[in-house]
């Protein structure tokens, strides 16, 4: 299989699972492990860089609710982008280095498969829910504290972040489309540390080969997470998050059994 096409294929990987709650980087990392990718430097900054097609497709869509709401939205976004600011500086390597492999990755699929599943039970819609325009700045930094367990290998950005919006009270489609807009500071973060990262490394990374690789992989995740996100607010809004968790539950599974099999 030639490199441009596994690019592609990591591209597709990484839109159709930024958004929703099954992780994307734990299915980027399999993917390449599937695809025989040499873990590399630049590996490891592609899995990251590639994020950044994804999350374009965000503002491309909310372009209204982000220029059109005023400043209120962005200090509320702010306040849940904190604890990432700080725990991601203090903990990020650390929990890197303690949470690794692929069968803690099998282990965070099923677990976080059968949270999601009864989420929905523990936690029923009300007329009362509340909306984005209505978090408040202490209900913001607790989401984004939820959003911190995603530094753990196999748990979802997206699906932390579903999940504390709806421990603190927003309905289904305010805690997706929460998640999708917390995204946009929380990956360009996490890019912006890769980079300072790998800042002595710039020569092997930015390759005229990589350059094509990075280009392809991230406009494809940007065209992909386009239809990905349009989907999947209708999709929650009426049938919840059930689905989400018995697929997580499946694939780690399956992860477990070809484990057990190599």
């Amino acid at each position: 299989m030639s490199e441009i096409l596994k690019t592609i294929i990591l591209g597709l990987v990484e839109g159709l699972t930024e958004f929703l709650p099954v992780s994307s980087t734990a299915h980027l990392i399999v993917a390449e492990n599937l695809l025989g990718i040499e873990n590399s430097k630049f590996l490891n900054f592609f899995t990251v860089f590639v994020q950044l097609g994804a999350i374009a497709a965000v503002p491309f869509l909310y372009f209204k609710r982000l220029f059109a709401s005023g400043l209120p939205i962005y200090f509320t976004i702010i306040a849940s982008f904190i604890p990432a600011v700080i725990l991601g500086l203090l903990l990020d390597d650390l929990l890197e280095a303690l949470f690794q492999g692929y069968w803690f990755i099998a282990g965070s699929w099923i677990l976080g498969g059968l949270i999601i599943i009864k989420i929905d039970t523990w936690l029923p819609a009300k007329s009362t829910a509340i909306e984005i325009q209505s978090i408040s700045y202490l209900a913001a930094f607790k989401i984004g504290l939820f959003q911190c367990l995603a530094m753990i290998p196999g748990v979802s950005r997206s699906g932390a972040t579903i999940v504390g919006g709806r421990v603190l009270g927003l309905s289904h489609s305010a805690a997706v489309e929460y998640s999708f807009l917390l995204g946009i500071p929380t990956i360009l973060g996490a890019c912006a540390k890769k980079l300072l990262d790998y800042r002595h490394d710039f020569d092997v990374i930015f390759t005229k080969e990589h350059i094509q690789f990075l280009t392809i992989g991230t406009s494809i995740s940007f065209i992909i997470a386009l239809l990905t996100i349009k989907w999947m607010v209708g999709f929650v809004r009426l049938h919840g998050f059930k689905l989400f968790g018995y697929y997580r539950i499946i694939v780690g599974l399956l992860f477990s059994i070809y484990l057990w099999m190599i």
